[in-house]
C-alpha cells in the first residue's frame, strides 16, 4: 500500500492483520514500512496464508485502514486426483514425550473424498521426516507419543484419498518436549542488591523415596480409535525422575493389562490405542522412580471409545446476490449442528457447465462470503459445505442462479461541464453522463448554480432534465457563474459533479463556431480508437464545414492534428497510436470564418484492447432475415445497446428492427438493398466503454443476400446426385442420397417424363434415416434407354437430380448389366475366382496359376495347350482353391494358348492365357529380373581361343535383354568379341586377346523395373594370368591337333585259329608325319618272314603275322608319335587250335589309345 502523506517526524505505526489477528515478522512473513510504502511479503505462500488482510495506519490523528482478501489456490497435486494439502497444523498440550497435533481438512471440489491423514514429525535441525501413524487417521487430530524429552519437533500432515496422497502441509511451529509443570516447581526469591534465590520443590521433597499414586486420572480426549488419559503427578513426588505405567481393564473382565509395558511414560498424558470399538474400559495409573512403584491410582469411570464429535450437517439455504461486475455475495444458514466447526468451503459453477470450482481454499468462519474473479454477465450457482475435525459435511443445496452484475446503487457523478452558448441572459451548458449508472437507467439530472464568490447553491430545475444539455435562463449579464450537476436513477440521486469553472454571462458574437461537446471514445483497440462528438450549439456566422481532431500523449506538451483536411462527419477513427500509451483528445469545429473554440479535453484513454473484446458479427436467421449481432457480458439491466449507422443512432423503423435480450442485441435489415452498405456501430452504456463497428461492403452484402435466398428458397442438400450401379445378378440400381430426410418427406421416380410406381419391375425403396432413395430394375434391356429423374420434397425444401442414359452411356450400362448377369450364372457352378495368370518363382520357373471356387469332389480339372491335354505328374488339390502349371525353362517352344477347365454336373468354366507376343515378352522380362537378382559375380575362364568372362545364372535365354560393356562402351557380338550363353550361364568370349582388351567389363541384365550389373576388372595381374593361361591352352590345343594319332581300325581283342594269317591294319595321322613302331608285349620286334610291317602313303599302317601259332598270343601295340606327341593302341591276340571250341567272343570294341606327351619345347608358350 502507498501511504500519503509521508510523515517523517510524526511517523505513524503500520499494523497488518489476517482475519483480525496481528501479523508479526516470522519465517513466513516479512514486514516493511518506509518511503511512503507499507509492504507485507510472503517467503513461501501456502493456503495457511489465505484470508482477509487489513492494513491499519495508527497515528495521533486516529486510525486509517484498508482491507483485501488474499486467495491462495492449491498447488497441482503430484498425483492426478489426489486431494489438496491440509493446513493450519498446530501443536497442543505438549509434554515430555507427547503432543497433540491438529489441522484443518482441505476442500475436495472435484477430487474424491479424503479417507484419512498421515502425520509426519521432524526433529528441529534435521531434515528427515518420520511418519508417525501406520494407518491413516480419520479425524483432524492425532496424539503423537514417543518424543525424546528436551528435544524440539515440527510436524506436517498429508491427506489421502483413493487416488493417492496429497502434498504435505506447511510445517507447524517448533514445539519442545518438556513438562510445563517443571516451571511451576521452581520459585525465585529476590533479595537485596539485585540478588535472587531459586528454590526447587525437588529439594524440599528430598526425603520422599517411593512416590505416591497419581491423582485425578481422567480422559481428556475420547475418539473411536484412541483415548487420551491425563492425570496429576503425585504430591509430594520426590527428587527422583518419575515415570508412569498405565493399565486398562475391559469392564466386566476382572483382569488388568499393562498398556506401556515396553516403554516408560514420562508425561502425565498418554494416548491408549488398540481398544475394542463399543466396549467400555476403566483405567488406572502407577508412578515409579528408581526406588519403586507406587500403588495404583483410583480407577476411572467407565470410558467407551467413540467419536465425541460427528460430521457437521449440511449448511442451510444458500442465497447469492449481486455485488460488483466480477463478484457475488453468498450467504447461507448455519448447519443445525455447528459446534466445533472449523468453518465453511464455498464452491461455484457456471450454469449448465456441471463443473464446480472452489471459491476459498481455507475454511472461513462466517456465514457470508464475497466470491471474486467471476465473469461479468455469466450466470453462476453456489453451494457450501461445513468442515470440522471429522471432515466435510454434505454439500448444501445449490443457490438460485445469479447473473454477475454490479448491485443497484445511485449513479456516479456527471463530469465535463462545458459552456456551449451564451446570449447575455442565458447560458447553454453540456456535460457528460456518469461513467456508471448504478445498475439502473438514469432518469435525469438536477443542476445547481451560484454566482462566483457566493457560498450558497441555488436549484436550477425542479423537474428532471432528461438530456445532457440544458439552457439556464434569467442570468445577469457580465456576471460569473459556476454550476454542478447530479444524476438520478431509481435508487436515488447520486453525488454531484465537481463545480464547473467560472463562466462569464456575456453574449457570444465571434464569427467562428463554439466548442463541440460530449466527446465519447469507443472501439479502443491496440493502435486505434474512434472519437465521437456532438456539433457545437453556437455555429458562428456561417455553417460548420468540418472538424479537426487533435490528440497528444499525457504529460506531453505538443498536440498532433490527426486529420489535415477537416472531416465533415462527427466521428473520426484515430490510427497509428502506440499500444500501451495514454492519450487525450479534443475537437475543433471549422467554418468559413476559421477554426472555432476547442472542445473540453477528453479523459485520458489507455490505448490497449481489453481482454475478451467482442466484435459485431453478421448472420442470417432460420427465416432468412439478415442481421448484425453483438454480445456484451458486461451489460447490466441499465445498459442500453445503441446501434448506429455512420455513428448516427438508428431510428428508422421502416428499414431496421432492433431486438435486445439480456446481454445480446441484434439489428435486423427489413428490406436489404444497396443503400444498406456502410459502417455500422454499437455502444453499450453503463459498461467500461464496450463498443464495436462493422463495415457492410459489397462482398459481405452479396454473401448475406445469397445465404438469405438459400434459406428462403431452401433446397434439400444432397450427399450424392442420382447415380447407378450394376449389382451382382445384373440388376441396375438407381440411387440418390440426401443429407437428411424427415419422416414426412415425399419423392417421385420419373423415367422419360413418366412417373413409375413401386412394382416387380421397378422395386422402389426409401431409407429416410440415411436419406437414401433407390430403385432396382431386375431386367435392364434395350428398351430402358432414356432420362431418369428423382424429385424430392421435404417441407418447403425441394430438390431433384437427373441421369441421362442415352447412346454410348446407355450401351455401357447395358453391356455391364449383361456381363454381370453372365458372371452370376457362371458362378452358380464350379468357376474360376481368379483367371489364369503367370508368375515367376525365385528358381526362375514360370507358374501358370488360377484360383477356383464352388467346387466339389466330383469336379474335374484339366490343363490344355493349343487344344491338346497337358500331362501333369500330380493332379491339383482343388480343395485348396489354387492350381499351378510349372514351365521350368521357358523358351519359344513353350509358346501357345494354355487353358484350364473346370466341370461337373452343375456346369463348366474355362480360363485361357495366350502365352505369346507381349505376354511372352513380359514373362521373359520378369525372368530376366529374377535371374539377374541372383546372378553370380563375373568369373574368368581361359580357352584356346582366348579369354571368356562368365556369369552364372539360374536361367539364361538368348532372348533375354542383356548387354556387355568394355570401359562403358557397349560390345556388339562379332569375331573378336563373341556374346553367347547356355541354360545357366552367359559369357563373353574375347578371341586372341591383346593389350587393348584390358579394362573393366560389365554384364547388365534388364528386368521389368530395374537392372542388375556385375563388373570385373580385367587388367593388371588378372589380365596377365589369364593371358598366360590362354597361351598355354592355345599351344596345348595346337599340339593336340597335330600329334600322332591312330584314327581307327584296331579292335581291342582279336581271336584267331592257329595256322591262319592275321592282318592288323589302321590309319595313322600326324603333322609332321608320325613315326610308327610296333611292339609285342611292350617289346619292339624285328621284321622277318613271320612278322611283316607296312606304312603306305604315310597313313595306312599294318602288321601281318603269317601262320599264326599259339606262341603268337599276347599284347600287340602300335606306337604313333611325332614332336607334338602321340598315342599307343593295344590289341590282345588270342590263338586257339584247330578242333578246339572257339572262345566266346564279346562284341568287338575299338581299342582305347594311351597318350604320349609332346616334348617340353613344343608346349612352351610363344616368346619363351
Amino acid at each position: 500500500m502507498l501511504i500519503t502523506p509521508e510523515l517523517k517526524r510524526l511517523r505513524p505505526r503500520a499494523e497488518w492483520y489476517r482475519d483480525d489477528v496481528l501479523i508479526k515478522d516470522s519465517k513466513w512473513t516479512k514486514l516493511y514500512f518506509g518511503e511512503g510504502q507499507a509492504a507485507l511479503s510472503f517467503t513461501h505462500l501456502n493456503k495457511d496464508d489465505e484470508g482477509l488482510y487489513t492494513l491499519r495506519m495508527v497515528s495521533g490523528g486516529g486510525i486509517s485502514e484498508y482491507s483485501a482478501y488474499l486467495f491462495v489456490r492449491d498447488a497441482d497435486a503430484l498425483i492426478a486426483g489426489a486431494p489438496g494439502a491440509p493446513m493450519d497444523v498446530k501443536c497442543h498440550d505438549a509434554n515430555r514425550d507427547y503432543v497433540i497435533v491438529t489441522w484443518k481438512p482441505p476442500n475436495t471440489t472435484t477430487e474424491s473424498p479424503v479417507i484419512g491423514y498421515f502425520v509426519d514429525k521432524c526433529e528441529v535441525g534435521l531434515e528427515n521426516w518420520v511418519q508417525c501413524n501406520d494407518a491413516p487417521v480419520k479425524v483432524c487430530k492425532y496424539p503423537v507419543t514417543g518424543l525424546q524429552e528436551g528435544r524440539s519437533y515440527i510436524f506436517r500432515v498429508r491427506a489421502v484419498n483413493t487416488a493417492g496422497i496429497s502434498r504435505p502441509s506447511r510445517a507447524s511451529e517448533p514445539v519442545a518436549a518438556l513438562d510445563p509443570v517443571d516451571l511451576e516447581r521452581t520459585q525465585t526469591v529476590h533479595v537485596d542488591e539485585g540478588r535472587k534465590i531459586v528454590i526447587s520443590k525437588d529439594d524440599l521433597e528430598g526425603d520422599v523415596q517411593i512416590p505416591g499414586p497419581p491423582t485425578n486420572v481422567h480422559a481428556s480426549e475420547i475418539s473411536k480409535t484412541y483415548v487420551v488419559l491425563s492425570w496429576d503427578p503425585p504430591v509430594p513426588r520426590g527428587r527422583e525422575p518419575l515415570t508412569y505405567f498405565i493399565e486398562k481393564s475391559m469392564v466386566g473382565s476382572g483382569s488388568w493389562q499393562r498398556v506401556n509395558a515396553q516403554v516408560a511414560v514420562k508425561s502425565p498424558r498418554y494416548a491408549v490405542f488398540d481398544l475394542a470399538e463399543g466396549k467400555p474400559y476403566v483405567f488406572r495409573v502407577l508412578s515409579a522412580n528408581k526406588n519403586g512403584i507406587s500403588d495404583p491410582s483410583e480407577i476411572t469411570e467407565p470410558i467407551q471409545p467413540q467419536d465425541t464429535i460427528v460430521l457437521p450437517s449440511a449448511p442451510g439455504q444458500v442465497v447469492a446476490t449481486r455485488n460488483t461486475k466480477t463478484s457475488v455475495v453468498v450467504q447461507w444458514d448455519k448447519p443445525k449442528q455447528e459446534e466445533d466447526l472449523y468453518g465453511y468451503y464455498i464452491d461455484y459453477s457456471v450454469v449448465g457447465s456441471n463443473r464446480w470450482e472452489p471459491s476459498n481454499h481455507k475454511p472461513i468462519k462466517y456465514n457470508r462470503f464475497v466470491v471474486h474473479g467471476l465473469e461479468t454477465g455469466e450466470q453462476y450457482v453456489f453451494r457450501v459445505k461445513a468442515a470440522n475435525a471429522v471432515g466435510l459435511s454434505e454439500n448444501s443445496q445449490e443457490s438460485e442462479a445469479v447473473t454477475v452484475q454490479a448491485a443497484l446503487t445511485c449513479p456516479s457523478y456527471p463530469h465535463g461541464i462545458t459552456l456551449l452558448n451564451c446570449d447575455g441572459h442565458s447560458m447553454t451548458l453540456g456535460w457528460k453522463a456518469p461513467t456508471y449508472s448504478g445498475g439502473s437507467p438514469i432518469l435525469g439530472y438536477y443542476m445547481d448554480k451560484r454566482e462566483a464568490n457566493h457560498q450558497n447553491w441555488h436549484e436550477v430545475n425542479s423537474s428532471l432534465i432528461t438530456q445532457t444539455i440544458y439552457t439556464v435562463e434569467d442570468l445577469i449579464e457580465d456576471a460569473f457563474y459556476e454550476f454542478k450537476v447530479a444524476a438520478a436513477n431509481l435508487v436515488g440521486i447520486g453525488q454531484p459533479s465537481d463545480p464547473s469553472e467560472h463562466f462569464k454571462c456575456k453574449a457570444w458574437t465571434m464569427p467562428e463556431p463554439g466548442p463541440a461537446y460530449d466527446l465519447m471514445i469507443c472501439e479502443v483497440r491496440n493502435t486505434s480508437l474512434v472519437l465521437l462528438w456532438k456539433a457545437p450549439v453556437y455555429e458562428g456566422k456561417s455553417p460548420i464545414t468540418g472538424y479537426l481532431v487533435d490528440y497528444k500523449e499525457v504529460d506531453t506538451e505538443d498536440w498532433i492534428t490527426a486529420n489535415e483536411k477537416p472531416t465533415p462527419k462527427r466521428y473520426f477513427k484515430v490510427t497509428d497510436l502506440h499500444e500501451g500509451h495514454t492519450y487525450v483528445f479534443k475537437v475543433r469545429a471549422v467554418n468559413d470564418a476559421g477554426i472555432g473554440k476547442s472542445s473540453e479535453i477528453s479523459e485520458p484513454v489507455l490505448v490497449e484492447e481489453r481482454p475478451g473484446t467482442k466484435e459485431i458479427y453478421s448472420g442470417v436467421d432460420d427465416e432468412g432475415n439478415i442481421y448484425l449481432a453483438f454480445d456484451c457480458k458486461e451489460a447490466t439491466d441499465a445498459s442500453h445497446f445503441a446501434w448506429g449507422k455512420s455513428y448516427e443512432e438508428i431510428d428508422d423503423s421502416h428499414k431496421f428492427k432492433i431486438e435486445t435480450e439480456g446481454n445480446h442485441s441484434k439489428l435486423y435489415f427489413k428490406n436489404p438493398d444497396k443503400s444498406d452498405l456502410g459502417t455500422y456501430s454499437i455502444s453499450v452504456s453503463d459498461t467500461d466503454g464496450v463498443s464495436s463497428s462493422f463495415v457492410m461492403d459489397d462482398e459481405e452484402f452479396e454473401r448475406l443476400m445469397a445465404l438469405s435466398y438459400e434459406i428462403k428458397n431452401p433446397t434439400i442438400p444432397l450427399k450424392s446426385e442420382l447415380a447407378y450401379e450394376v449389382l451382382d445378378k445384373g440388376e441396375v440400381r438407381f440411387w440418390i442420397q440426401a443429407e437428411s430426410l424427415s419422416p414426412d418427406s415425399t419423392f417421385r421416380f420419373v423415367i422419360n417424363d413418366r412417373e413409375v410406381e413401386n412394382s416387380d419391375r421397378h422395386k422402389i425403396n426409401c431409407d429416410r434415416s440415411n436419406g437414401i432413395i433407390e430403385m432396382v430394375m431386375e431386367k435392364f434391356t434395350i428398351d430402358n434407354e432414356g432420362t431418369y429423374t428423382v424429385q424430392i420434397q421435404d417441407g418447403k425444401a425441394k430438390n431433384q437430380s437427373s441421369l441421362v442414359l442415352i447412346g454410348d452411356a446407355f450401351k455401357g450400362v447395358l453391356a455391364e448389366s449383361e456381363l454381370q448377369r453372365k458372371e452370376f450364372l457362371r458362378k452358380q457352378g464350379p468357376h474360376f475366382s481368379e483367371f489364369l495368370y503367370w508368375k515367376v518363382t525365385e528358381e526362375c520357373e514360370v507358374l501358370l496359376s488360377c484360383k477356383v471356387a464352388n467346387i466339389k469332389k466330383e469336379t474335374d480339372f484339366k490343363w490344355y495347350k493349343d487344344g491338346s491335354g497337358v500331362e501333369v505328374e500330380e493332379l491339383p488339390d482343388l480343395q485348396k482353391g489354387e492350381c499351378h502349371l510349372s514351365i521350368p525353362k521357358l523358351s519359344r517352344k513353350d509358346e501357345g494358348v494354355y487353358k484350364a477347365t473346370l466341370s461337373d454336373d452343375r456346369g463348366h468354366d474355362v480360363s485361357s492365357l495366350e502365352l505369346s507376343g507381349k505376354v511372352y515378352d513380359d514373362i521373359m522380362l520378369a525372368l530376366s529380373g529374377m535371374s539377374g537378382k541372383f546372378a553370380s559375380p563375373l568369373k574368368i575362364l581361359c580357352t584356346e581361343e582366348g579369354i571368356r568372362l562368365q556369369c552364372f545364372l539360374k536361367y539364361y535365354n538368348e532372348e533375354m535383354k542383356v548387354s556387355w560393356c568394355h570401359r562403358e562402351s557397349k560390345i556388339s557380338s562379332g569375331e573378336k568379341m563373341k556374346i553367347g550363353g547356355g541354360e545357366d550361364v552367359a559369357w563373353l568370349q574375347i578371341t586372341e586377346p591383346s593389350e587393348k582388351d584390358k579394362g573393366n567389363y560389365t554384364f547388365e541384365i534388364f528386368g521389368g523395373k530395374e537392372s542388375y550389373k556385375r563388373t570385373i576388372d580385367l587388367s593388371g595381374q588378372a589380365f596377365d594370368d589369364a593371358y598366360a593361361e590362354f597361351q598355354r591352352l592355345k599351344a596345348a590345343a595346337f599340339a593336340e591337333k597335330n600329334r600322332g594319332k591312330v584314327i581307327g581300325g584296331l579292335p581291342d581283342v582279336v581271336t584267331i585259329m592257329d595256322g591262319k594269317t592275321l592282318n592288323l591294319t589302321c590309319t595313322v595321322f600326324g603333322n609332321p608325319d608320325p613315326e610308327v613302331v610296333w611292339f609285342k608285349n611292350d617289346k619292339a620286334f624285328e621284321i622277318d618272314e613271320h612278322y611283316a610291317f607296312s606304312l603306305e602313303q604315310g597313313k595306312y599302317a599294318s602288321l601281318t603275322i603269317k601262320g599264326v601259332t599259339s606262341e603268337d598270343s599276347g599284347k600287340y601295340s602300335i606306337h604313333v608319335k611325332n614332336k607334338y606327341g602321340g598315342e599307343t593302341v593295344d590289341v590282345t591276340l588270342s590263338v586257339y587250335r584247330h578242333g578246339e571250341k572257339m572262345p566266346e567272343i564279346k562284341p568287338g570294341q575299338l581299342a582305347k589309345p594311351r597318350p604320349i606327351p609332346p616334348s617340353e619345347e613344343v608346349l612352351k608358350p610363344e616368346g619363351e
